[in-house]
């Protein structure tokens, strides 16, 4: 039963909430979908991108980057929140998206998902690898340059090794299977906000209130730019939602798990910037180890070091969200016939996508392997701020068009709350890097090309079955 047999032919929602039951194995519970949620959120933000943001961009104003960052997110999550109380299904955006503004929005929005998840994977790697390279030196150990590179500016590098191989690492652990992969990441979630804690009190005691001035060194468009930087690290509940096919209670636990994630992630956000700014002049921290770098500058470098390892196993879990994301957003737009049934072929036993995964694998470690951390960053930001576009009018043309619709969830102040998700993100847009949207708009172009060459002719929908149309 479809709406249309056009290029905004949708399903109802009804009847993607009840198809495909057990492909993908339920086991996930609340908890271990908030600290998903988390694992995506807390990392990059904190250990690599808030030091770059801070030295370059907006100085201690950098608190105000995230600021308006989590209002943006804030807005959208609560959106998702209410689709993911509905539609319990892999896909997040994408299926929200082809549910109801119709299957040529929901193809562009998957299509950006796989580009936009995919280099956040190799971000975070790079970040990673810059944490590594800080405490090979502290430590001492002579390892080549070869190996190291110099993470960050692409400055005397060939290839990111250590880099590449964090990639292939996190694709061996989703092909595990979801249960084994949720627990290491419950896991280190938890070492990871216990390493936030501790830089966050330890550091409390090593403000110098005269590092905050001037706040706004680069202007108000400093902390403006650097919201659209740093945008990606407050939207892990995103590519948590993907995750909900594999939830024993979806319609009850992922509403809950965005927001819990999201709320838990912005109160250390604002708190860890605090201390970092506070610890050191903006124009001294190191834009690739700056919490590491900022203890140092107060003798602190024992502790530098132990934070240093925490960055590296902390961060792990935000490869690990966004790699969940991309191979469940590309299973179910597999599944949906958009791209070749091929990719959703399940591992007999895990049940998991691992065609997909090893194949998101191996290309989020080229990008690592070849291309400096600001230009991964920007090439994620602009099709995940599209996304939350789609998803918060998707969710004001429900609400009017099906308000008797079953709903887990009500985004509060509607239409209001969805607007300002739209606003803001149309807004930070804006501020992104003319590259960035070349970028875009050659990656837009192939995704037309293949639709109309490919997706539109092998839709599942194309020949649906009779039946009354969605009213």
């Amino acid at each position: 039963m479809v709406t249309s047999r056009g290029v905004f032919r949708r399903k109802p929602v009804e009847q993607i909430a009840t198809e495909h039951e057990g492909e993908l194995a339920r086991t996930l519970g609340l908890w271990q979908l908030t600290a998903i949620g988390v694992g995506g959120i807390i990392g990059a933000g904190i250990f690599a991108l808030a030091g770059a943001v801070a030295n370059e961009t907006a100085g201690p104003a950098v608190l105000v980057s995230f600021l308006i960052a989590g209002v943006a997110s804030a807005a959208a999550a609560l959106s998702y929140a209410e689709f993911a109380g509905m539609i319990p299904k892999a896909g997040s955006a994408y299926t929200y998206g082809y549910a109801v503004l119709g299957e040529i929005v929901g193809w562009f929005i998957g299509w950006d998902l796989l580009l936009e998840y995919t280099a956040i994977v190799a971000v975070v790697a790079i970040g990673i690898s810059g944490y590594f390279g800080f405490l090979v030196q502290e430590l001492g150990f002579g390892l080549p340059a070869w190996m190291l590179g110099a993470p960050g500016t692409g400055e005397g590098r060939v290839v990111d090794l250590f880099a590449v191989l964090l990639c292939l690492l996190i694709a061996f652990l989703l092909n595990l299977g979801i249960r084994a992969a949720a627990r290491f990441e419950t896991f280190v979630v938890g070492l990871k906000v216990a390493v936030v804690l501790l830089v966050i009190v330890v550091g409390f005691f090593h403000i110098n209130t005269a590092n905050y001035h001037p706040f706004f060194p680069y202007g108000i468009g400093g902390a403006i730019t650097g919201a659209a930087t740093v945008f990606f690290a407050v939207f892990g509940y995103d590519a948590m939602s993907t995750a909900a096919e594999e939830s024993r209670d979806a319609q009850r636990h992922m509403p809950k798990a965005i927001i819990y994630s999201l709320i838990i992630a912005m109160v250390l956000y604002v708190l860890a910037t605090l201390v970092l700014t506070g610890m050191q002049n903006y124009r001294e921290i190191d834009p690739e180890s700056g919490f590491s770098s900022a203890f140092v500058s107060v003798g602190l470098s024992g502790l530098a070091s132990v934070i240093a390892v925490g960055a590296i196993i902390g961060i792990l879990t935000v490869m690990f969200t966004f790699m969940l994301g991309v191979t469940r957003v590309w299973f179910s737009m597999s599944r949906d016939g958009l791209l070749p049934q091929w990719f959703a072929k399940l591992h007999p036993v895990r049940r998991v996508p691992s065609r997909v995964t090893w194949i998101v694998g191996v290309a989020s470690a080229v990008i690592a392997g070849f291309l400096p951390i600001q230009e991964a960053a920007e090439l994620t930001n602009i099709g995940i701020l599209l996304a939350f576009v789609v998803v918060c009018l998707a969710v004001i043309v429900l609400r009017y068009r099906r308000p008797g619709l079953r709903r887990q969830f009500r985004t509060p102040g509607m239409p209001v709350v969805p607007a300002v998700g739209v606003l803001f993100s149309i807004w930070l847009i804006t501020f992104l890097d003319p590259v960035t949207w070349l970028r875009f708009a050659a990656w837009f172009v192939l995704g037309l090309v293949i639709y109309f060459a490919y997706s539109r002719r092998h839709s599942a929908l194309e020949q649906p079955p009779a039946g009354p149309g969605e009213r």
